[in-house]
């Protein structure tokens, strides 16, 4: 069947564009790139592909939404030059990352769970006493820079105080638990001035109820993503069946 599809028949690069809303020069690049398997060429130097060309081209295509344009495009180089055991490697890890998403947003419901009382007794009460801690090691218990931390306070996510003898900033348990909702959320794709508001909704007594909304999207985005996968491994499985 893949010798057929090869030889079934001359497709030029507007064919394949033309049914996913391409340019000819898109096809060129994705070909010059490894998506496609080389062309043959026509005695006058033109582009030959084939049907086999198009269920690359649908595979890619089908991958991106699921495993984001750089994944994709290093399968499909893997496929094509006969490494498939490296495009399973790929493809699993995009798996794990998603696996790993889930998770966090989960930690970020039950932290939220967990926020909700202390939030409607005391929404803007700073938390004193030897629990608060400075900068570096907040940094490296998020994994995440000093300077990140820096630029969040600077957005309003985190409102550390100063160290009166010192300077240095002290972030104490509920500049803690800003720092968690902050990292996590950024994590699952929201932006600095998107997670702001949340953080300050929470502080004046809002409780967990602000994030609902941003969560359920979370939620259906992870769920859209999984769903884009299996999309994804199936036109992928057909294009290596037909490769043979």
């Amino acid at each position: 069947m893949a010798q057929n599809l090869q030889n079934g028949g001359r497709l030029r690069p507007v064919d394949l564009a033309r049914g996913h809303g391409l340019s000819t020069q898109a096809i060129r690049n994705y070909e010059e790139a490894g998506i496609l398997p080389a062309a043959a060429r026509t005695p006058n130097g033109y582009r030959a592909y084939t049907p086999l060309h198009a269920m690359a081209l649908g595979a890619f295509l089908a991958l991106v939404p699921g495993h984001g344009h750089r994944t994709a495009t290093s399968v499909m180089r893997a496929v094509n030059r006969g490494a498939v055991d490296e495009a399973c490697h790929l493809i699993d890890e995009s798996h794990a990352q998603l696996l790993d998403d889930r998770r966090t947003l989960q930690a970020v419901e039950r932290a939220l769970r967990d926020l909700a009382p202390a939030a409607a007794s005391a929404p803007d009460a700073a938390v004193s006493g030897p629990d608060g801690t400075f900068i570096g090691p907040l940094a490296d218990k998020l994994g995440i820079r000093p300077a990140t931390l820096r630029k969040w306070e600077r957005a309003g996510l985190v409102r550390p105080r100063r160290d009166p003898l010192t300077g240095y900033r002290v972030y104490e348990e509920a500049d803690v638990r800003d720092a968690r909702l902050a990292h996590q959320l950024r994590r699952g794709g929201y932006l600095l001035e998107q997670i702001a508001p949340l953080i300050a909704q929470v502080r004046a007594a809002g409780g967990p109820a602000p994030l609902e909304a941003a969560l359920g999207d979370w939620r259906g985005r992870l769920s859209a993503r999984g769903r884009a996968m299996l999309t994804g491994a199936a036109e992928l499985e057909a294009y290596l069946r037909e490769r043979g």
